[in-house]
């Protein structure tokens, strides 16, 4: 008997687990695929996030960012955003400074983060893993499930924290609502010429948007929105001839570069119905996938764990009235709220409609001269108010 079973050990997964065996829980974490060992001569991963501050300030708190910082990490302090590239007084700009900060958050590989939330993972002798097997059948009233091998478990609650496909939420029979939009990413990564700079930028355009996050020393990760047809015909595409392809859309404002790899990925909405279901509850990408527009995706899942190890502190099994107002209530709202917002700017940007051109362009210059309010905002997004 556990008191608690984490399904998945990504990011999110590995996060709440050891904040749970940190406050002495009996907990079982199931993840049949392990992330390859850390190594510096290793290339970057494909893929990454942005980490915010408020990530970074529970990574800490999980003892967990210092493994990941002595792998590497790419710190931002500036993030600018912009429609016409010819005019630059149509550009908005977001310092650290502005917020008395150092940096805005950290672009890093997510196979590191998980790598440093499994190392401090490893030092607990009360969080027993399973990687041998998979999960096959589950019995959300009693808190049971049984795994491939036969084994079976039983817990005060189950998280779902396998992903966006999540078996949990499947098992479980909670549903959801959402859509994929129409287009989708080219995620590219790329060695420069000259070292990563501490600013990322968004470029927008009717196509979809464009992006530069830099990443370690020289490398460097792009992101190309289009029509799904347009980046079903790049990832196609072998690197020596999508490299110029890529080259013509971003080297005016990247400068010179190497394209290394690339991965398409669609955009996806979901959001599930319910968080929590008699002893079942579902956190990150399991309970809500958001557009990647603003790298808000991971970020918010970590808010869901930081939720969860708040309520879970006080009572290992608390009343199922008590899940639904401290958790599911809020954490369900404010990522609700976050995905209109995303969906506002990609409908606002991803259009050549001369009125809403003129509107959006306005009222970026607006973002840019709105003083306290735009202060309030970064807070907000960088998970520090």
């Amino acid at each position: 008997m556990f008191d608690f079973i984490v399904v998945g050990g990504g990011m999110i997964g590995s996060a709440l687990a050891l904040g749970l065996g940190q406050q002495g829980h009996r907990v079982a974490i199931i993840e049949q695929y392990l992330p390859t060992p850390f190594s510096a001569e290793q290339p970057p991963d494909i893929r990454m996030s942005a980490l915010s501050l408020g990530t970074v300030k529970l990574l800490k708190r999980l003892r967990a960012w210092d493994a990941i910082s002595t792998m590497r990490t790419q710190p931002y302090d500036t993030l600018t955003v912009w429609e016409t590239a010819s005019d630059k007084q149509t550009r908005t700009q977001f310092d650290a400074q502005s917020i008395g900060a150092d940096q805005l958050g950290f672009f890093v590989e997510n196979r590191l983060t998980q790598l440093g939330l499994h190392q401090q993972l490893k030092e607990l002798p009360n969080v027993i893993w399973y990687t041998s097997a998979t999960l096959q059948h589950l019995d959300s009233e009693n808190g049971k499930l049984t795994l491939s091998d036969g084994q079976e478990l039983t817990a005060n609650y189950i998280f779902g924290a396998d992903g966006a496909q999540s078996q949990v939420r499947e098992l479980a029979r909670i549903g959801q609502t959402g859509w994929q939009y129409s287009q989708q990413a080219l995620g590219v990564t790329i060695r420069t010429t000259t070292p990563s700079t501490r600013e990322t930028w968004q470029q927008f355009r009717p196509a979809g948007p464009i992006a530069y996050l830099p990443m370690f020393e020289h490398y460097a990760a792009l992101i190309w929105y289009d029509d799904a047809d347009t980046i079903r015909q790049l990832k196609g595409l072998p690197i020596a001839t999508l490299a110029p392809r890529v080259q013509k859309v971003f080297a005016e404002l990247v400068g010179p570069f190497e394209v290394l790899q690339a991965a398409a990925f669609p955009l996806t909405r979901a959001h599930a119905n319910q968080y929590v279901r008699q002893r079942v509850i579902l956190v990150g990408d399991s309970a809500h996938t958001i557009n990647p527009l603003a790298g808000q995706g991971v970020n918010i899942g970590f808010q869901d764990v930081d939720c969860l190890l708040s309520l879970f502190a006080e009572d290992v099994a608390p009343q199922q009235e008590l899940l639904l107002n401290r958790y599911q209530t809020p954490r369900r709202r404010a990522n609700q709220l976050m995905m209109s917002t995303m969906d506002a700017f990609y409908y606002g940007f991803s259009n050549d409609i001369l009125p809403l051109k003129l509107l959006r362009n306005g009222l970026l210059r607006l973002a840019d001269n709105a003083g306290t309010l735009k202060q309030q905002a970064l807070k907000y997004a960088v998970g520090i108010l």
